[in-house]
């Protein structure tokens, strides 16, 4: 399945308006072909690094994390294939209209991914369980891509050796795993913390 199109998202509206970034499309109508991205504000400063989800199967959490992504400032990338489209209701609800203030790239397979990452050479980040470095002992860096595995499996062990390094969140005990999008969160705002580049405004509006 492909997740993500170019979109104009009204909340209010029963679908959402799709405007594709590619005049060549998908079989089924709804995507383009890979890689694209939402159109992105050009005036906002970069954004310091990547949050990258692999293979995402929960809709609600995928929404979620682009919503908090947008909060933070954070650009945002899609590993396909993921386990709901882009009109599916509990990611837009998740999402609502914050999917307009996010930059978000798709790839259509892990090697697409893995051949764009090497041509710009960027640092991978794995947060996972079975990490070797605790968060809070290490250092982030500009560019950086933060990567989440699948809800249910995590990431493939392709993946998990691809990474430059592994890194994962303390819990207590016996407790086995943290949300992904809790996760990610903790991850991004520890990461911007460190660069100095947490939103300097005290409260968002509305």
């Amino acid at each position: 399945m492909r997740l993500f199109a170019s979109i104009e998202l009204d909340v209010h509206s029963p679908k959402p308006r799709a405007s594709l970034s590619s005049s060549r499309r998908s079989p089924n109508g709804f995507f383009p072909r890979q890689p694209f991205a939402f159109t992105h504000d050009m005036t906002k400063p970069d954004a310091p690094f990547l949050l990258a989800l692999f293979e995402p199967g929960i809709a609600q959490n995928t929404g979620a994390m682009m919503r908090t992504c947008a909060c933070l400032g954070i650009d945002a990338a899609i590993i396909e294939p993921a386990g709901f489209r882009i009109n599916d209701s509990r990611f837009r609800r998740a999402a609502m209209d914050y999917l307009n203030a996010v930059s978000i790239e798709s790839h259509d397979s892990w090697a697409t991914f893995a051949a764009w990452r090497a041509a710009n050479q960027r640092r991978l980040v794995l947060l996972t369980t079975k990490g070797e470095a605790c968060l809070w002992d290490f250092a982030f860096r500009e560019k950086d891509i933060i990567l989440v595995g699948r809800e249910s499996s995590g990431v493939p062990e392709v993946v998990r050796v691809a990474a430059d390094v592994r890194v994962y969140i303390p819990i207590q005990p016996p407790l086995r795993s943290l949300n992904v999008g809790i996760a990610a969160t903790i991850a991004m705002t520890e990461a911007l913390r460190q660069l100095g580049r947490l939103p300097s405004s005290r409260k968002g509006e509305g």
